[in-house]
């Protein structure tokens, strides 16, 4: 059953379910390494929006960081802030220009919200707009709540073959896909990948579901390099002892933003390879310069994606890529904290709030 609600607050009509309450339960990063249970106001899509009973939502390092720190780089949390931007959910309203056929859909949120008319918008490159609104990045509120608003073209339909929690992750697998496309990877491709948690290893699983025929992970950790084995990696080096120079690779993609693994990959690569940064370390780093110059790499940088759910959700439902076996951890919205923690678990992996 479905109804017509005006909204006082847009002035818009919503039509939706009868049985959307007026307020739900938020769990709110109030202040560095504090989180409370507040009770809010369920949100109204405006006319191009969706809104959605969230489901399932993934622990991003960059909820953490959040979490510990109160920042990361020039975004600083100086307000209460509802983290989390890995979701999936169902669709129960929709606003006025959006047809009404999508109540009860389920969906894998895509979080951003581009402007659409700036010269990266026109370009297609809209996750680089300037004036980009994305979920649980300062001020804008995330996904660790029972209700979430998005505009209806980023909320992708996915199919009921996979989980609550897998259509979470298409998020953390578009960041994969993104890198392995910028990494140019096709089938044949020969890439390195430095670092084995949660990014490293859904790279991994990428770059061999874009035909990569040989993709080595190196990791200094042993139990992270079985497990990167475990999901497609071909072989595995151990940072400490294993040279990677000279390897010849096609492209190297690092997933640990350490820059001695930074460093030694790019001597990876051959020339007229591409070396593609993902995991985020210090803000300067020395590099080969003479390496870069004399092979003519390319190098450039991962920043969130364009363009990726659909390809992320077929991949995960012809069982290219496993997320489901990812998550070593589940935590009801009341102990969001413990989820955000988690990874101080030894063999922690993913973690999801479900709701």
């Amino acid at each position: 059953m479905s109804t017509t609600i005006g909204s006082a607050v847009t002035g818009s009509t919503v039509t939706g379910s009868a049985d959307i309450p007026r307020t739900m339960r938020a769990s709110v990063l109030v202040a560095k390494g504090r989180i409370r249970v507040e009770e809010r106001p369920v949100p109204v899509p405006a006319d191009d929006e969706v809104l959605i009973q969230v489901a399932s939502v993934g622990v991003c390092g960059s909820d953490v960081h959040y979490y510990r720190e109160g920042r990361i780089g020039d975004f600083v949390v100086d307000a209460p802030l509802v983290l989390g931007h890995e979701v999936s959910g169902r669709v129960v309203a929709v606003g006025a220009a959006v047809p009404d056929t999508r109540i009860g859909e389920r969906v894998a949120i895509e979080p951003q919200r581009p402007c659409r008319v700036c010269a990266q918008c026109a370009a297609g490159r809209y996750n680089l707009c300037p004036h980009m609104e994305f979920y649980a990045t300062p001020p804008v509120d995330g996904a660790f709540q029972e209700y979430v608003t998005i505009q209806a073209p980023f909320a992708h339909p996915v199919p009921d073959t996979l989980t609550d929690d897998v259509a979470a992750l298409l998020e953390p697998l578009s960041v994969g896909i993104w890198a392995s496309r910028k990494a140019e990877v096709a089938p044949g491709s020969r890439v390195l990948i430095a670092g084995a948690g949660p990014i490293g290893v859904i790279a991994a699983q990428s770059a061999k579901a874009f035909g990569a025929s040989e993709v080595i992970v190196s990791d200094p950790v042993a139990e992270r390099r079985a497990m990167a084995e475990r999901y497609g990696a071909t072989s595995t080096l151990d940072p400490m002892t294993d040279s990677v120079a000279d390897l010849g690779v096609d492209a190297f993609i690092d997933c640990s933003g350490a820059t001695p693994a930074v460093r030694s990959g790019i001597t990876a690569v051959r020339g007229a390879g591409t070396v593609v940064l993902v995991g985020m370390g210090a803000d300067d780093v020395p590099l080969p310069i003479p390496v870069i110059q004399n092979r003519e790499l390319k190098v450039t940088g991962v920043f969130r994606y364009t363009d990726t759910w659909p390809v992320a959700a077929q991949l995960a439902a012809a069982g290219q890529v496993d997320l489901g076996s990812l998550v070593t951890g589940r935590f009801d919205l009341d102990h969001a904290e413990d989820a955000l923690n988690a990874d101080l678990t030894p063999g922690s992996l993913k973690t999801v709030v479900y709701l």
